[in-house]
């Protein structure tokens, strides 16, 4: 579980309380975070190559999207922290009711209460890669960073402290060593952030996981290890 070298500056981040916690990390090993209140700002001003994300990058037009669903089986015991994305349709409704019958009529499903407190944030992300960026932005799971990390599934939650623990181990080993945790983001964020940070670097150095694997299913939506 030895690192690899760091050969370029990447930046993972989460949704936190302030709005967003970007975790850079550096060429020379060195970690630092910070709090950024919108997704937009954080892109204009990063001069890195590859940012990772925890949210849902590209809806599906109907079904369940097979990234989400590879995830979900990855990580096992954990399966419940991969929220099913929305529908494409959810994102230009006014309220969770509508939503819900937007969500049942095209996909026999209502929208879960998780999946409609994601959408002004994926709205939010989508808007600030429209708009232009000299960055690769992708979207990553830490959960299932944090399984690739260990070679296995992880079995305690990171609301504990178990949990948050064992976290912190694995991306200690990885070589990444967690950033004091800034105003406005919680403990888990920060971690979550950093195993962004470690999906990051291996998207730089071209060898991280793709889920779907399939390059026919480039324009599809993935979620990257």
């Amino acid at each position: 579980m030895n690192a690899s070298p760091v050969h370029d500056p990447v930046v993972g981040v989460d949704a936190c309380p302030g709005g967003w916690v970007a975790v850079r990390w550096d060429a020379d090993g060195s970690t630092s975070a910070e709090v950024w209140a919108g997704f937009g700002q954080l892109l204009r001003a990063t001069d890195v190559s590859v940012v990772c994300v925890d949210i849902p990058i590209g809806l599906p037009t109907s079904g369940s999207r097979p990234s989400d669903v590879l995830a979900r089986r990855r990580i096992g015991p954990r399966r419940s922290s991969v929220f099913p994305a929305p529908l494409r349709a959810t994102l230009d409704v006014e309220s969770y009711a509508e939503a819900r019958a937007v969500s049942r009529a095209i996909h026999g499903k209502a929208l879960s209460a998780q999946a409609w407190a994601l959408l002004p944030k994926i709205r939010e992300v989508q808007t600030a890669i429209e708009q232009g960026t000299t960055a690769t932005v992708v979207e990553v799971h830490p959960e299932v960073s944090f399984a690739a990390m260990a070679g296995d599934v992880l079995h305690h939650s990171k609301h504990g402290a178990q949990g948050l623990a064992a976290r912190e181990a694995l991306l200690r080993l990885a070589g990444i060593t967690p950033p004091a945790c800034p105003r406005h983001a919680a403990a888990d964020d920060l971690l979550d952030a950093c195993a962004a940070a470690w999906s990051a670097r291996r998207v730089a150095l071209g060898t991280a996981e793709r889920l779907p694997a399939d390059p026919s299913n480039q324009p599809a939506p993935a979620i990257w290890v």
